[in-house]
């Protein structure tokens, strides 16, 4: 067993990502390193009867109960002839700890997300897609998998769920307008339709840091942000411009400093607190929250009584 070390330590807003490249049946995949707390060596698992196919059983290393994913069974792709050279990634995100089983582990890249770029739709599934972004490192290219939706596919409870608004009470229609910033389709769709159950009908979607700081930037032209934003919802992972370097823009601009900024990324733990503090993020929220997400605007927007 290995805990993570490296010297990979991204100055906050700079609109960077370290990646961690692993393989399997010779494609090379990549995880967000924010999100890997280990590497281990492939060891015996418990199977899990009546589980989904792709979960392979479960492991206590150190006393953590973990759930091991067999990446290779979920992508359809074929399985390692030699288990015992596997290499399991433990990673934590969304508040949980899961373990998933790879071929290889290749090493750690620092790129620029810039340099990612969306995957075509309509090749990579849309809604239903688990690539956020293809990365170009040194003449190959990264398929960046949305693990979020991996685990939400395996356990669909472990994701955003409208039901959890309904402990909020009867609520009206608020006209606040709310910016969005969200490059998974699937959780922009859902937090959309959360936040229209919440009675927030004003809803500006963008796919990325740089779209909504384009929009913001255009509403300074024309002197009309307070009009168009009241509160702007940001994930921190995401192609051309992350979350963390829309906030550190947002924040030196002296006609947008002042909008209220929650960020709601899986990502969230006590160091990303940290950074999201020191950048002026006005509150941080792990995904699926979405209840929480709610009471957080309320506060914010000033409007905890909609109209």
């Amino acid at each position: 067993m290995e805990e993570l070390r490296t010297n990979i330590i991204l100055e906050t807003g700079t609109n960077e990502i370290g990646i961690m490249e692993f393989t399997i049946a010779g494609n090379t995949f990549g995880i967000n390193v924010a999100k890997v707390r280990e590497i281990m060596t492939y060891c015996p698992i418990t199977p899990m009867q009546k589980s989904h196919p792709a979960v392979e059983g479960v492991f206590k290393p150190r006393d953590v109960l973990m759930t091991v994913i067999n990446l290779p069974k979920y992508l359809n792709l074929p399985e390692s002839e030699n288990r015992e050279k596997d290499i399991f990634i433990i990673a934590d995100f969304n508040n949980m700890r899961v373990a998933f089983h790879v071929n290889t582990v290749v090493g750690i890249d620092r790129i620029s997300w810039e340099a990612i770029s969306k995957p075509d739709n309509t090749i990579y599934g849309g809604d239903e897609g688990i690539a956020t972004g293809i990365a170009e490192y040194e003449n190959r290219l990264i398929t960046i998998l949305d693990f979020e939706k991996i685990v939400t596919d395996i356990s669909p409870n472990s994701g955003i769920k409208l039901s959890d608004l309904d402990y909020l009470g009867d609520r009206g229609r608020s006209s606040y307008p709310i910016l969005i910033a969200e490059d998974s389709m699937l959780l922009s769709k859902l937090i959309l339709e959360s936040l229209k159950k919440a009675g927030y009908v004003n809803v500006t979607q963008t796919n990325n840091g740089k779209e909504a700081w384009d929009f913001l930037c255009e509403l300074k032209i024309h002197d009309e942000v307070e009009k168009h934003v009241s509160c702007i919802i940001t994930d921190i992972e995401m192609p051309q411009m992350d979350g963390h370097r829309l906030v550190k823009l947002i924040r030196e601009d002296q006609k947008l400093k002042t909008i209220p900024i929650v960020i709601f990324s899986s990502l969230i733990n006590d160091e990303m607190k940290i950074k999201g503090k020191q950048l002026g993020a006005d509150e941080q929220i792990s995904k699926p929250e979405i209840a929480k997400l709610v009471s957080i605007i309320d506060k914010l927007v000033g409007h905890k009584h909609l109209q």
